[in-house]
């Protein structure tokens, strides 16, 4: 009963911090600090990761008819949400390139408060120092339809400093795509559907490896991760939501102030 709990508190961080710049994994191993669930590490080390299949599925709910090319009435806007597609694709192939060959080494050695708390730092000073760069400038890239190929790639070789803890990968995805010219609302909705690709492959992975290692799933065990799961899928509804009527008025600021504020607490506490 008290997994099942944890379940729902790790749901809702998960659910919340998914699509925002502030980093879903490393809050999610602050809280693992706090209140670890009482399963093996091994269950421990896939559950962090599947539940954010959970919130990609929010995407995939929200923009159905947006990414569905089966759903276009003519060939014209067929064609161009497969290229789409075709582009998101492009821009996950960095992250497949050099995610992989590290992704043990990174599980062992960097889901450390120090290392979440650096990049959280780090990364919340480089938006606040975009942003002020950006205040009198025009985006140039205003669409989807803009995103070239090569700028598709440009975001995707930013998108593999996220596989740093702290980093959060639409933080990096967001922070890269400013800095090319696409506007805030562009940035957002790209890192959306770059998620798709990118932790469905990431949740296959982690299922995998946990029964390659032998293991299986008890009762409780999936009970736990259905219910960290679907409250993740239903918070990140509202998260999806919010974030978008938010970068339509606001910029990534406040989001910069709050990830020092955060790692600054975690490095006092720390220390102390």
């Amino acid at each position: 009963m008290f997994d099942i709990i944890k379940a729902v508190i790790i749901g809702i961080v998960e659910g919340l911090t998914e699509f925002l710049p502030i980093s879903s994994t490393g809050h999610i191993d602050l809280v693992n600090h706090v209140i670890k669930l009482s399963q093996s590490q091994d269950f421990i080390n896939m559950f962090e990761y599947v539940i954010q299949f959970g919130a990609i599925l929010a995407v995939i709910l929200l923009y159905f008819n947006k990414l569905n090319p089966f759903s276009k009435p003519t060939a014209k806007t067929r064609n161009a949400t497969w290229q789409l597609w075709a582009k998101v694709i492009i821009a996950v192939l960095p992250s497949v390139v050099v995610g992989l060959p590290l992704n043990n080494w990174m599980d062992e050695h960097l889901h450390t408060p120090l290392v979440v708390a650096t990049t959280l730092i780090i990364y919340g000073v480089l938006f606040i120092i975009l942003e002020n760069y950006l205040k009198n400038k025009n985006a140039h890239i205003t669409t989807l339809a803009d995103i070239t190929y090569q700028t598709a790639l440009l975001i995707g070789l930013f998108q593999v400093l996220s596989i740093v803890p702290g980093t959060s990968r639409s933080g990096a995805t967001i922070l890269g795509a400013l800095l090319i010219g696409t506007s805030r609302y562009v940035a957002t909705e790209f890192s959306f559907f770059l998620a798709i690709p990118t932790m469905v492959g990431v949740s296959i992975l982690k299922i995998g490896k946990y029964l390659w290692q032998g293991n299986g799933f008890s009762g409780e065990q999936w009970a736990v991760l259905m219910t960290g799961s679907i409250v993740s899928f239903l918070v990140a509804i509202v998260a999806i939501k919010w974030l978008l009527k938010f970068v339509q008025t606001h910029d990534f600021k406040p989001f910069g102030w709050y990830r020092i504020a955060l790692g600054a607490i975690v490095l006092l506490v720390m220390f102390i």
